[in-house]
């Protein structure tokens, strides 16, 4: 695809734009356990750690398996129930705890080399937008503000907000609905096999595989995945364009 029939380029984000560099899951459990504590939520570590894991197991299997996406508010706070305490997912002591958890991830990302190269060369010649299943999308915002490039992109898409994942049609539909084009005038960036690349492909996109930190080539290869194009690293990705044809 040229760059003339290009009218956006979308974008996945954890993995294809940053990388997680140093982030520790135990130890943002451990705060946010404090954080509850300090919100008036007494109750035993290991009692509050055994019910968070079975509920998010359960909303687990709906988000892999149905593609709808749940917000970490939702299974918090059905721990807390299941241990006596009178609580909704829109309690602010919820929301209030989960910023606590979710700091140490927003400060573990970082860009990767060209992203921001690639950014500013993008936009320049076409609409940008961003997708990512994220359960819960003032993460998203924050670290995108945080890493300086929130203005690039014309819109952002994350499921928490609409409530499906990737690699649901309906989560790229939004997109190009937001960015006004087709889906054949838009282009995919991920590094997911299944949730961009089949994805994406489903909903008419051209794609582009970037392999990264999570997912490799062979995991391209095992997935039996065949994106449009695959790009050795961001700086290459406008150069990939032009091997997509119209």
């Amino acid at each position: 695809m040229k760059m003339a029939c290009i009218k956006a380029i979308i974008f996945d984000y954890v993995g294809t734009l940053v990388n997680c560099v140093g982030y520790s899951m135990d130890v943002s459990k451990e705060k946010l356990y404090k954080a509850l504590l300090d919100e008036g939520f007494d109750t035993a570590k290991e009692q509050f750690m055994q019910a968070y894991s079975k509920a998010h197991e359960k909303y687990r299997k709906v988000r892999y398996e149905q593609f709808k996406e749940v917000t970490n508010a939702v299974w918090v706070a059905e721990a807390l129930e299941s241990l006596g305490f009178r609580v909704t997912p829109e309690d602010s002591r919820v929301k209030l705890a989960l910023n606590v958890f979710f700091q140490d991830f927003i400060d573990a990302l970082e860009l990767r080399e060209g992203a921001k190269k690639l950014l500013k060369q993008a936009k320049a010649k076409c609409k940008l937008g961003l997708i990512s299943n994220f359960t819960y999308a003032p993460v998203i915002y924050s670290s995108l503000r945080q890493l300086r490039i929130n203005n690039f992109f014309n819109t952002v898409v994350v499921s928490e907000e609409i409530g499906w994942r990737k690699p649901s049609c309906k989560i790229f539909n939004d997109a190009l609905k937001r960015l006004q084009v087709q889906a054949d005038q838009a282009v995919y960036i991920g590094d997911s096999p299944i949730e961009d690349m089949k994805g994406a492909k489903e909903a008419g996109l051209k794609t582009i595989f970037l392999p990264s930190q999570f997912n490799t080539l062979e995991d391209l290869v095992d997935s039996q995945q065949k994106p449009d194009c695959i790009a050795g690293d961001l700086i290459s990705v406008l150069d990939n364009l032009d091997k997509i044809s119209c």
